[in-house]
């Protein structure tokens, strides 16, 4: 038998266990030296074993911490002193809206503290008018080491619909009549028009409006309704303002007033102010109107009596435009020289010198759409279809209808016989029983006519064909560079010399020529 089982057995009867032993309470208890010596022996035994537990347990913590530690070191020696490194500026997780455009917000390459953002080539591309997820992959190579950062930018729809109404804010109906709901519509950045997916909920005092887009954005648009009459009544002319009169015209206005609760109001119109037509001069008239609520409403008309075509007048007149490069600067020459001008315009170039033209005081006329003979005189329906479209783009861009208008070729043209026989004598009837007013021209400075030509050329074309005993008409085209290169030469030969200039305007006398087919 062991020594260790001998222990065992001997300090059976004492009831011990492998726990650690209280020596001194044992001392007291057992008397034998040889007992003593042997527990004491037992206890460090197991004490020993405790002990050497704990130890290893410290040392396999201690061992794990350096582990991470050493660890840590390697991976930032690797990514900070042996890699170069990509530094995103901004989020590496960004989320943009549809169809919003995607900026890059910058980044930059380090190594070893030295710029290398040079070395760096993007990839990827962001359709924000696609939504999904994509990814810009920003890559560095330097000294045969390479990194590579990812961004992911998501287009997700994130704006709520629009929904549009006529009401600004409140809601103000005829307190003598049921209120009636307007026309809305919603539009969403994404699925487009939405109006069928609104909701109205009406109440005597409140109108909402709620929608919902397939991504689940709501938008509720709440109005309050009012039962008071704060609307101004509108009083509507026949003819456009100003208007312009010869001396002893007639000064008759055709007008109506309406108002949105009481109707027809038009016997209700005060006028203030007369005009003489015997005297040319600038004359204003006032026309006021109340509804029952006491809105008001104020119109001042200009009324413009003059001599008509005195001779020695000069009228500019520009045809074929407008065009970039050339119709801005003449408009720039005739603001600087104080002068007015007529455009008979197509449907090229762009709507805002249209816009200029109108804002400045010109008199925008209308050409033609197409320019396009073929076309244009290949029947009266032709004509008047290309005529409608050009005038509906004055319309739109100017707010105004233009009943001014210069046939393509002019009145004289003879061209038109190729594509319809006499449609030039039908048309210059038809278009004055339709009210308009054609205008051809008597004076041409050629800028149109084959070849090279100078400014010097087209400038001297004018000026020595003006008279002082007619009304002189010019044609030119603002679309060519020597004619807006003369144009400064002649104003100030025709200011030096006595000469009127004028734009015209409905009242000014046709300049026609003689109809050749």
């Amino acid at each position: 038998m062991s020594n260790r089982k001998r222990q065992k057995k001997k300090f059976s009867k004492y009831k011990l266990s492998s726990k650690k032993l209280n020596i001194d309470r044992i001392k007291n208890k057992y008397k034998e030296k040889e007992d003593i010596e042997i527990l004491e022996e037992f206890n460090y035994h197991n004490i020993l074993t405790k002990d050497n537990f704990k130890k290893v347990f410290k040392l396999l913590l201690v061992g794990c911490f350096l582990i991470v530690i050493i660890n840590f070191i390697s991976v930032v020696c690797y990514n900070y002193i042996l890699m170069p490194r990509i530094i995103l500026n901004g989020d590496k997780k960004i989320i943009i809206n549809y169809k919003q455009k995607y900026k890059e917000e910058g980044y930059k390459a380090i190594y070893r503290g030295k710029n290398i953002s040079k070395f760096i080539k993007v990839r990827g591309k962001v359709n924000s008018k696609k939504l999904g997820l994509y990814k810009i992959n920003y890559i560095v190579k330097y000294k045969s080491l390479k990194r590579k950062v990812t961004r992911y930018v998501k287009v997700e729809d994130i704006s709520k619909p629009s929904i549009i109404t006529n009401y600004k804010k409140d809601i103000y109906t005829c307190p003598n009549k049921n209120f009636k709901l307007s026309k809305f519509k919603a539009i969403d950045n994404h699925d487009g028009n939405i109006t069928d997916k609104v909701k109205v909920k009406t109440t005597k005092t409140h109108v909402t409006y709620i929608v919902k887009d397939k991504a689940g954005n709501v938008n509720v648009l709440k109005k309050r309704i009012i039962y008071e009459d704060k609307e101004k009544p509108e009083i509507i002319f026949d003819n456009e303002d100003p208007v312009y009169l010869y001396i002893d015209d007639k000064y008759k206005e055709n007008f109506k007033a309406i108002d949105n609760c009481d109707g027809n109001i038009t016997d209700n119109v005060e006028i203030e102010g007369k005009v003489d037509t015997s005297v040319p001069a600038e004359y204003k008239v006032v026309y006021k109107v109340k509804d029952k609520a006491g809105n008001e409403r104020k119109v001042v008309r200009k009324v413009i009596v003059s001599t008509p075509n005195a001779n020695g007048s000069v009228y500019l007149t520009f045809d074929d435009g407008p065009n970039e490069g050339t119709t801005n600067v003449i408009l720039d020459i005739l603001k600087e020289e104080g002068v007015k001008a007529t455009f008979f315009v197509t449907n090229h170039g762009p709507d805002e010198l249209i816009k200029r033209e109108y804002d400045e005081g010109h008199t925008v006329a209308l050409h033609t759409a197409t320019h396009d003979y073929s076309y244009v005189y290949s029947s009266v329906e032709n004509y008047f279809n290309d005529l409608n479209t050009v005038s509906d783009r004055v319309k739109r861009i100017t707010g105004k209808e233009s009943k001014i208008i210069r046939f393509p070729g002019g009145a004289s043209n003879t061209v038109s016989r190729k594509y319809t026989p006499g449609i030039m004598s039908e048309l210059t009837k038809m278009v004055i029983d339709r009210g308009y007013k054609y205008y051809d021209w008597n004076i041409s400075n050629d800028d149109s006519e084959p070849g090279n030509h100078t400014s010097e050329e087209v400038k001297n074309k004018v000026i020595n064909s003006l008279r002082k005993d007619r009304v002189n008409m010019v044609l030119m085209h603002d679309i060519k560079p020597h004619t807006r290169d003369a144009l400064r030469d002649i104003i100030r030969y025709c200011k030096s010399n006595g000469y009127h200039m004028e734009k015209i305007n409905m009242s000014t006398k046709m300049i026609t020529q003689h109809v050749n087919n």
